[in-house]
């Protein structure tokens, strides 16, 4: 695509890196491998996820500057979003919106709390068209059969369509990359297409070539988990290119393809996602799609009132988690007030020449001590969590309230 022209053929790259960080398998080669791909197939904007590591984004930065001479990285979390931008065309502008929810601090094991999981937005002008660009990555899902986590993830896809909305108004074209992990059927996909507008470039593309159906997580994809996807023979799909027009230019899909596996020439894959390559032909002529949000169909109502009701759920089970812990709370204070009370007792007894247990005393304070900072750090937190969860679930009421006094307006 060159600039000045009527007709615009845009080229987009998306990959979630898995993990790229210190402890990551293969990592400088991956790293390696993903450069040269994009040095090779010249594309217009590459969106990452998962790029944990400052230094090889900054290694990708410095090795892809002749063919994407600007690029962002976006902060956030404790060891960052991972998320970054590389365009062959001037960012003009830059926000990042951290989730309100984001799992738990200490399910250590998955981690995605110590993430920050965000949306990053760049804004680019080509050939006189502004771009809205965001790339995200939502919570994982680990468990399908018990999710745990589908409250967070759905209220950051709430956050996530309420964010393009209120930001996309300046842009002639809104474009959305990453992992969502979320299958397309999902209750939390249907929310935020049907909230935004936004179409699927996969459903869309006039041409597909890559995994059946699409799949972003293979089976014969080395580093994938094989067990996860046992109930999924084919694989799933979680990652995605969504796109809508919002002023006078037209945007189709013209082809869709994914990696297969491993990287051309070797044995290793670029991560245990697939890359979603997307080419898109936009015209400035023509009737645009438009920022119409499809709001006055019944189907929309029906998917808010269903994320609405997972919400409630989480929000019941945060409501108890935070019942639990202060109640634990209470309980460790109680305890040491009791522990108070038993060594004013001993010292008296000691003046009188009893022995005093020192080391069982000082034993059972810390214990206690202890579970009281434990309890009352995860009794702020979920109470934080029902604060959010609160109100997502009074957002969402309010546009069911909207939705359904909209048909009756004209």
């Amino acid at each position: 695509m060159e600039e000045g022209d009527p007709t615009l053929r845009l080229r987009i790259f998306d990959l979630n890196c898995w993990a790229i960080r210190y402890l990551s398998k293969w990592r400088q080669e991956r790293v390696r491998l993903i450069g040269d791909m994009l040095l090779q197939d010249s594309f217009d904007l590459v969106l990452l996820q998962e790029v944990w590591s400052e230094q090889d984004y900054s290694d990708l930065k410095e090795k892809l500057r002749g063919c994407y001479p600007f690029s962002h990285y976006f902060h956030s979390g404790v060891i960052g979003s991972g998320l970054c931008v590389f365009s062959r065309f001037p960012i003009l502008d830059t926000l990042l919106y951290q989730y309100s929810l984001n799992g738990y601090p200490y399910m250590l094991q998955h981690g995605d709390w110590f993430c920050g999981k965000s949306v990053g937005l760049v804004v680019t002008k080509i050939s006189g068209i502004i771009f809205n660009v965001y790339v995200t990555h939502l919570h994982a899902e680990y468990c399908r059969e018990k999710d745990v986590y589908l409250p967070h993830r759905l209220v950051q896809a709430w956050e996530l369509a309420q964010f393009i909305r209120h930001t996309s108004g300046a842009a002639d074209v809104v474009l959305l990359g990453g992992d969502l992990n979320m299958h397309p059927g999902d209750v939390g996909i249907q929310l935020l297409r049907g909230w935004t507008g936004l179409r699927d470039a996969f459903t869309e593309a006039a041409r597909f070539e890559g995994c059946e159906d699409g799949c972003t997580l293979i089976p014969n994809n080395r580093f994938t988990v094989k067990a996860e996807l046992l109930p999924f023979p084919q694989g799933v799909r979680i990652d995605y290119i969504l796109y809508k027009a919002i002023s006078s230019v037209t945007v189709k899909c013209e082809e869709l393809k994914t990696t297969t596996g491993t990287a051309p020439g070797m044995d290793i894959p670029f991560s245990d996602h697939e890359a979603v390559m997307v080419t898109l032909h936009i015209q400035r002529q023509g009737q645009a799609a438009g920022d119409n949000l499809s709001t006055t169909e019944p189907a929309l109502v029906d998917v808010v009132t269903e994320t609405r009701t997972e919400v409630v759920v989480g929000l019941r089970a945060a409501q108890q988690q935070r019942h639990s812990t202060g109640r634990m709370a209470a309980l460790a204070l109680l305890l040491l007030l009791l522990q108070a009370a038993a060594a004013l007792g001993a010292l008296a007894g000691l003046v009188a020449g009893q022995p005093f247990p020192k080391l069982s005393f000082s034993l059972l304070a810390f214990l206690a001590i202890g579970v009281l900072l434990l309890a009352t750090g995860l009794h702020l937190f979920h109470t934080m969590e029902v604060k959010m969860l609160q109100g997502t679930e009074e957002q969402m009421r309010m546009a069911l309230r909207v939705l359904r006094e909209r048909p009756s307006d004209g």
